[in-house]
């Protein structure tokens, strides 16, 4: 599991993290509110609020199938004990 979709596109399985594009939006309100006069102090510290979920379907699959192939070795070793 990783913090970013960077990982996922680069051929990892899945992440789950803050939407950057979103962060670097607020942030940039931040500026704005301090540009126009406000004090850092009295702006709120904010949590994200835009979280994505993305999955490697393709690492997905071909974890699946080497599941199911681990699978099959296990039962037939198994069944002939």
């Amino acid at each position: 599991m990783y913090s970013s979709s960077d990982f996922v596109e680069a051929g990892g399985l899945m992440s789950y993290g803050p939407n950057i594009t979103d962060l670097f939006r607020r942030a940039a309100d931040f500026v704005d509110k301090i540009l126009k006069g406000t004090k850092p102090a009295d702006i709120p510290v904010e949590q994200p609020m835009k979280f994505e979920f993305v999955v490697n379907l393709k690492t997905a699959n071909q974890l699946s199938r080497l599941n199911y192939r681990w699978n099959g070795l296990i039962s037939s070793s198994l069944s002939s004990i």
